[in-house]
C-alpha cells in the first residue's frame, strides 16, 4: 500500500490537466464545468486529512481537518465548519504512516496556459468553471460505508452532504 500511494504522488507531482475532466464518465455536461464525477455509483469525494492547517492560506480550501474531526472550508482567511457535530472519528491509518505534504504533489486543472503556484493536491484554476461533486440519492443511507471528509450533492434532499466521520450534515443555501 505504501508504495502504491508513493507511486501515485510521484506520479502527480507537477502533473497539470488542461480544460475539463470526466471522472468515472465519458464526457462532462458542459462548457461550464472543470470537474465532474459519475453519477451511476453511490460514492462521495473525500477531502485531503489535514493535520496541520496552519500554513493553509488559500481562500476556498476544503479539508477534513484531523484535529477536530470536521470538513472545514477557509473563507475570508478564517476557517469554516461544514461538521457542525463535535462527535466525528477518523481512522487516520487509511492514509499510511508517511502522512507528510508532498509540496510537489499536485493536480491542476484549467483551460488556458498557466504557471500555478497555488499550493494544494487539486486545484481547479479557471475563474469561469466549477467542479460537480459526485450526486448520490440520500448519501446518508446509499453510501455503506462513508469515508471521513467524505461530500457529495444529495439528489433527493438537494443539499451539500458532509460526513465527518460519525454523522453526516446537510447543508442548503
Amino acid at each position: 500500500m505504501k508504495k502504491t500511494i508513493a507511486l501515485l504522488a510521484v506520479s502527480l507531482s507537477a502533473f497539470q490537466v488542461q480544460a475539463q475532466l470526466a471522472v468515472g464518465k465519458s464526457a462532462v455536461t458542459n462548457n461550464s464545468v472543470s470537474l465532474e464525477f459519475s453519477n451511476t455509483e453511490n460514492r462521495g469525494l473525500v477531502l485531503p486529512y489535514n493535520i496541520n492547517k496552519s500554513g493553509i492560506t488559500e481562500n476556498g480550501t476544503m479539508i477534513y481537518d484531523t484535529t477536530d474531526h470536521k470538513v472545514k472550508y477557509l473563507k475570508d482567511n478564517a476557517w469554516f465548519d461544514f461538521s457542525v457535530d463535535t462527535s466525528g472519528t477518523s481512522d487516520l491509518s487509511i492514509q499510511g504512516a508517511d502522512k507528510t505534504e508532498q509540496p510537489g504533489a499536485k493536480v491542476a486543472i484549467y483551460s488556458t496556459g498557466s504557471t500555478n503556484t497555488t499550493s494544494g493536491i487539486l486545484v481547479l484554476e479557471d475563474t469561469n468553471k466549477a467542479m460537480i461533486l459526485p450526486k448520490v440519492a440520500s448519501p446518508h443511507l446509499n453510501i455503506i460505508n462513508p469515508a471521513p471528509g467524505m461530500m457529495a450533492y444529495d439528489t433527493t434532499k438537494r443539499q451539500l452532504a458532509v460526513y465527518n466521520g460519525t454523522v453526516w450534515s446537510f447543508w442548503k443555501p
